[in-house]
């Protein structure tokens, strides 16, 4: 890959392949999780030495609750202890984080270390880490919806209004540019009701390997594909 030019700007993953990983291994899912979660850690290190200046990675869904309730008791201890812990890690590598989805249905300890890790990594230059959790795009989509039409409802703004760019205002991503390539492991190729909105004219890699085995090589590979991609946003060139 050329790590000088057309490096995308922010890239969207889709983690996935964690429990099979654990499989592979005769290892419980959680040991999954928590591999997955350290390859999180190691890809951010990477990320920003290569050019990328924002990473949004997808931890947890909106569908996520309908797993077993063990599985999900173990993923939300483990999501505490990892945002937890990010606070040394975006003071080291000078890493802001940030946070999509409806977090209100998070338990108060989580949402609390969410918020704190918001507001002492907000000045950091480095790396944008954006974490979504209990995030699903038709239901961001949703509130985005409502958002507007009680402004419209009250009078604050008319519908002629209504644009592209007040709409995104609405959203989770508010201020943070739309991905210019999504990476999906472990052989699917759906999006799983990530982005819709923010996608239109992302670039999608897809890949076999198993999330907690995506390492920086594998990020170069995805960013080499994005490399020879011609990007037209419906254009002609």
């Amino acid at each position: 890959m050329n790590e000088k030019i057309n490096v995308p700007e922010h890239v969207a993953i889709i983690l996935d392949g964690n429990g099979r990983w654990a499989k592979k291994r005769g290892l419980p899912r959680k040991a999954g999780h928590v591999a997955g979660a350290k390859a999180v850690d190691a890809l951010s290190r990477d990320a920003y030495d290569l050019g990328i200046k924002y990473l949004t990675v997808y931890a947890f869904s909106t569908e996520n609750w309908a797993r077993p309730e063990d599985e999900v008791g173990a993923l939300m201890k483990l999501l505490r202890s990892y945002i937890n812990d990010r606070l040394k890690m975006g003071e080291r590598y000078n890493i802001r984080y940030k946070a999509i989805g409806d977090l209100t249905r998070l338990d108060k300890k989580l949402q609390d270390g969410i918020e704190k890790l918001i507001e002492e990594t907000s000045e950091n230059t480095g790396l944008t880490v954006t974490i979504a959790l209990n995030y699903g795009s038709r239901d961001e989509i949703l509130r985005a919806v409502r958002s507007v039409s009680e402004d419209v409802k009250e009078g604050k703004i008319s519908v002629d209004e209504i644009d592209d760019s007040l709409f995104s205002s609405r959203l989770d991503t508010d201020g943070i540019p739309d991905p210019d390539l999504l990476i999906r492991t472990s052989g699917e190729e759906r999006l799983s009701n990530f982005l819709l909105w923010q996608l239109a004219y992302t670039e999608f890699y897809f890949t076999d390997v198993l999330w907690p085995d995506f390492d920086v090589e594998e990020l170069k590979k995805a960013i080499e594909y994005y490399q020879g991609k011609d990007r037209r946003f419906g254009g002609v060139k």
